[in-house]
C-alpha cells in the first residue's frame, strides 16, 4: 500500500491554519497515509515532526513515505488521547493536528469492512488490537442498546425499527458482513435512492464505527489537557467528517477561548468552521463533509 494516490482533506488551509512556517515541532495525531505530515515537512525544513496512528498498517505506509524526512521524524503506534499523558518535550511545540475522517485506504479495503459498498467482514477496528468488531456489537448488544447506538451516532430514524430487526435476525443467522447489513438496511428503512439523501446504511456504518472505535470517548478531554500542555503560541487544527466530532470540537474550543471566569486559554482563528472549495469537492468527493477549526493558545 503506498500513500501516494492519497488526497489529504483541507491541505492548503490546514497549512495555512497551523502557521507551519514557524520553526519546531508539530503533531499529526492521526498520521493516516501521511498527507497533511508530508506537506508540514516539506514546507517547512526547520520543522519536526511527531506521528500517532492506531491503525499499524497506515502507520507502516506513512513510514515509507515519509523516509526522506526520517532525521525529523518520529512516529508512534499509538492513540491521539495518549499524548498528553507521553513524556514528550513541548516546549518547540507549534502546532498539533487531528484529521478525524478514514483515510481512503481504509474505506477502499474490503477486508476492513468500512465501507456498505464493498464485501467484506464487518470489521470496522482502526487498531487490530483491539477485541470488539461490528460484527460482535450486531450479535451482543441488547435490543435498546443497539437502537440507542443508531440514534445517537448514526441520528438513523428507524433506529428502533432496525434494532428489532437486526435482534430478530441474528436468532437465525449471525450478520457478518458488510453486503448482509446494508441489505437489512435497505428492506427496513424502504431504501430508494434519491439525489440529495444520504444512504441510511452510510448511518448506520458510521454508528457501528463511532462505536467500535470509541471515536467520541475522551475527544473533549484530550483537548482540554493538549491545550493545558501546551506552550503559549502553539495552534492546533481539527478536521471533522461528521456534526458528532465537530459538536465537541466547537464546544470545547468555545469553552477555553470564552471562558464564564478567567481569562482565555486560546484564541479562536476560525469563528466559522471551514469547509472545502467547490473545486475541492469536485476533485474528491469524500471530502465534501470535512470541517476545519483552529485555534490557538494564548
Amino acid at each position: 500500500m503506498s500513500g501516494k494516490g492519497h488526497v489529504p482533506v483541507l491541505l492548503t488551509e490546514t497549512i495555512e491554519h497551523l502557521e507551519v512556517s514557524r520553526p519546531g515541532t508539530y503533531i499529526d495525531g492521526t498520521l493516516g497515509l501521511a498527507g497533511h505530515a508530508a506537506a508540514i515537512l516539506e514546507a517547512n525544513p526547520r520543522a519536526k515532526l511527531i506521528g500517532f496512528d492506531v491503525d499499524e498498517t497506515s502507520l507502516e505506509a506513512a513510514r515509507a513515505r515519509l523516509a526522506p524526512y526520517g532525521n525529523r521524524l518520529t512516529l508512534y503506534h499509538s492513540d491521539y488521547r495518549l499524548i498528553p499523558d507521553l513524556k514528550l518535550d513541548l516546549s518547540e511545540l507549534r502546532g498539533v493536528l487531528l484529521d478525524l475522517g478514514l483515510s481512503s485506504y481504509q474505506l477502499d479495503a474490503p477486508e476492513r469492512g468500512f465501507s456498505f459498498n464493498l464485501d467484506g467482514p464487518l470489521d470496522m477496528r482502526f487498531d487490530f488490537r483491539t477485541r470488539l468488531t461490528a460484527a460482535k456489537v450486531l450479535e451482543k448488544y441488547s435490543e435498546p442498546k443497539l437502537a440507542a447506538l443508531f440514534r445517537e451516532h448514526g441520528e438513523l430514524h428507524q433506529a428502533k425499527v432496525l434494532a428489532r430487526r437486526i435482534v430478530s435476525v441474528r436468532k437465525l443467522r449471525p450478520i457478518e458482513r458488510t453486503v448482509d447489513l446494508r441489505r437489512l438496511v435497505e428492506e427496513v428503512c424502504v431504501w430508494r435512492p434519491q439525489r440529495g439523501r444520504v444512504h441510511p446504511a452510510a448511518k448506520v456504518f458510521q454508528a457501528l464505527r463511532i462505536e467500535v472505535n470509541q471515536e467520541l470517548e475522551g475527544l473533549d478531554g484530550f483537548i482540554t489537557r493538549m491545550w493545558a500542555a501546551a506552550p503559549p503560541g502553539c495552534r492546533m487544527a481539527v478536521i471533522t467528517f461528521h456534526s458528532l466530532e465537530d459538536r465537541i470540537i466547537k464546544k470545547a474550543f468555545v469553552r477555553l477561548a470564552r471562558p464564564e471566569d478567567g481569562p482565555a486559554a486560546i484564541r479562536l482563528l476560525t469563528k466559522k468552521p471551514v469547509v472545502p472549495s467547490d473545486e475541492e469537492v469536485r476533485m474528491n468527493s469524500r471530502s465534501h463533509s470535512a470541517k476545519l477549526r483552529a485555534a490557538e493558545k494564548v
